[in-house]
């Protein structure tokens, strides 16, 4: 009745008599149920192991634990290995949907290139990406938007960056600009790229992305709402599209490590990309947002570059940036 919860029936047969005859050792015990001492010290350590008894080494004396709180332990414990096969079973059917899609389209001549496939929910999404990140064969691309990055998305990502760099993949992410001014953030890059993988900055990062093997991409169904659920991308062109604005982004990015560099007329990437946003009218809070900083250092950045600028409003700052060349 109970092995589900790992007890053999052995077991749960000298516990049912414990509890019936508690005053019973060894000996006792050994004698109704017409069983070798030796037999019932097996069945004692089982039991001991399943934290529903206690016994101390060579002792007649058993004492039993409150069975509710062993089996509270006993089927917490189930269901977690319930859950966890669950979700083993799921990644098994999602690992099969793709090689019966690959098989399709080797056999099938022009097949299913434009695959698209959307995951719902959050937790879906969070195990799809680390699936991707698990079987990563070659490279894992990601661009990660919104500065400061969440703690337990940071402690979900350390072991799988870990294995993945430690088996030969090269990963690369640009992060936004802000994050810089939290410091668990900057810790785990920190840690991450000492461990060989490699990590830039750009002032504002469009959408959150992650790109496996050049072959999978997984984004925000709405870049607005994470609740939206993700587009598991397996189109070859629209993954080479995705690649483009990475491989772009990658390119003008600063390295983690490296001060911001400055162009020509002394603008950090952030200064230039904040004179952009006032120049098409952004108001000081969308400019923040879009920034990942606070809406005290957009102002404060803002009246600096208008001092700069000589202009006297932050619209006219933009204006005047783009007539003196300096976008």
């Amino acid at each position: 009745m109970l092995e589900a919860l790992g007890i053999e029936r052995s077991a749960e047969t000298l516990y049912r008599l414990m509890l019936e005859r508690p005053d019973y050792g060894v000996a006792e015990m050994a004698h109704r149920l017409d069983w070798p001492e030796e037999q019932v010290r097996e069945a004692l350590g089982r039991l001991t192991e399943a934290r529903l008894v206690a016994m101390e080494d060579d002792s007649e004396e058993v004492l039993p634990f409150d069975p509710e709180v062993g089996f509270s332990f006993l089927l917490s414990r189930a269901e977690a290995e319930l859950t966890r096969r669950r979700r083993q079973v799921e990644r098994a059917e999602r690992a099969v949907a793709d090689i019966l899609a690959t098989y399709a389209d080797r056999t099938d001549g022009a097949a299913r290139h434009d695959v698209v496939h959307r995951v719902v929910g959050l937790e879906n999404v969070r195990e799809r990406l680390e699936d991707l990140a698990s079987n990563a064969r070659t490279e894992c691309l990601s661009l990660l938007p919104g500065g400061a990055q969440l703690p337990d998305t940071m402690d979900a990502s350390q072991p799988l960056d870990q294995l993945a760099l430690e088996r030969g993949v090269r990963i690369r992410s640009i992060y936004q600009e802000s994050f810089r001014n939290d410091p668990p953030t900057v810790e785990y890059v920190r840690w991450y790229c000492e461990l060989g993988g490699e990590a830039r900055t750009v002032p504002v990062v469009p959408m959150l992305m992650v790109v496996v093997d050049r072959e999978a991409a997984l984004v925000p169904v709405d870049p607005e709402d994470g609740r939206a659920g993700a587009l598991e991308v397996r189109s070859p062109g629209l993954v080479h599209a995705l690649l483009v604005l990475f491989d772009r982004l990658w390119e003008g990015g600063t390295p983690f490590g490296e001060a911001p560099r400055r162009d020509e007329h002394d603008l950090s990437p952030q200064e230039r990309e904040l004179l952009m946003l006032l120049g098409i009218g952004c108001t000081d809070d969308i400019a923040a947002r879009r920034l990942g900083v606070s809406l005290r250092t957009v102002r404060r950045m803002s009246s600096e570059l208008m001092n700069r600028l000589g202009a006297r409003s932050r619209f006219e700052a933009g204006v005047r940036a783009a007539k003196e060349g300096w976008l």
